[in-house]
């Protein structure tokens, strides 16, 4: 199978040219792997936590021992004190330690092999290309013309958010921006919501250019919106928690500089029938 090749837009919709695909958009599909990236990526920057080495120990409870008719779990001492009798420092008793409290020497990182995780950028990238997968992702489409899109280097010397806005317009993108907006006024469930992460962040429109000239601070109010340099493209921008298939908008440089990131090799492998 021969390299396809796709239409470069202006920033007013109009073709001006056409150019070759690079050959990582003809990388197999690999959700399997995807995930194992993505989720590689989110254990590296889990915190290490655990309990404090005394908590649940700070007692004088000691145990009675036999000939009294009671347990033999250590009691609080003191007759005079409001506690004495109660028991302490054992899992089971109100204020005791934990049976087993998470240590901060627990690894939490899910190790990946260079090669695998570099095939899963590149099956990444190559799933942006997918309508029927961008469209399984929840993306709206409507009105976007092709597939992988492609835009002159203008792109990246937006400088506004009204010029962005405009762009998104043109080429039938903003109403999945609008999808991202509602999306984040829903509110998470379960205790996230006590923790600093109240809502959920929906991810829209993926801009990927060879050089930010300004196009970073135009999009950066809309929601869901991420701008991002091709030398620093990674599976989990890509496939936003391991689901691949994000709506993607490539400058013609950017596109063009893919053939020079990842170049085809052993770890990648295209077979065609």
């Amino acid at each position: 199978m021969s390299l396809t090749r796709v239409h470069v837009y202006d920033l007013k919709g109009e073709p001006v040219k056409e150019i070759e695909i690079p050959k990582v958009f003809l990388t197999p599909f690999r959700p399997d792997l995807i995930k194992r990236a993505v989720l590689s990526i989110l254990s590296a920057r889990r915190q290490p936590y655990g309990v404090d080495l005394r908590a649940g120990k700070r007692t004088s409870a000691e145990s009675w021992g036999t000939g009294y008719g009671v347990a033999r779990v250590p009691r609080v001492k003191g007759r005079r004190h409001p506690s004495a009798g109660r028991a302490a420092f054992v899992p089971m008793a109100v204020g005791g330690r934990r049976t087993h409290p998470p240590k901060p020497e627990k690894v939490f990182l899910e190790k990946i092999n260079k090669r695998e995780k570099r095939l899963a950028t590149c099956s990444a990238i190559a799933a942006t290309a997918k309508k029927e997968l961008v469209e399984e992702r929840g993306h709206k489409l409507d009105g976007v013309p092709e597939f992988p899109l492609v835009l002159t280097d203008e792109l990246q010397k937006i400088a506004t958010a009204k010029e962005f806005k405009e762009v998104l317009t043109v080429f039938g993108l903003w109403d999945d921006v609008l999808r991202a907006r509602k999306r984040m006024k829903k509110v998470r469930a379960g205790k996230g919501k006590m923790r600093g992460r109240r809502r959920k962040r929906a991810r829209s429109v993926l801009i990927v250019v060879k050089e930010d000239l300004g196009i970073s601070k135009a999009a950066r109010n809309y929601p869901g919106v991420d701008v991002v340099v091709a030398r620093n493209l990674n599976v989990e921008v890509l496939a936003p928690g391991g689901h691949p298939g994000r709506l993607t908008v490539w400058s013609e440089s950017a596109i063009k500089m893919l053939d020079e990131l990842f170049p085809l090799r052993e770890g990648i492998l295209i077979a065609h029938h």
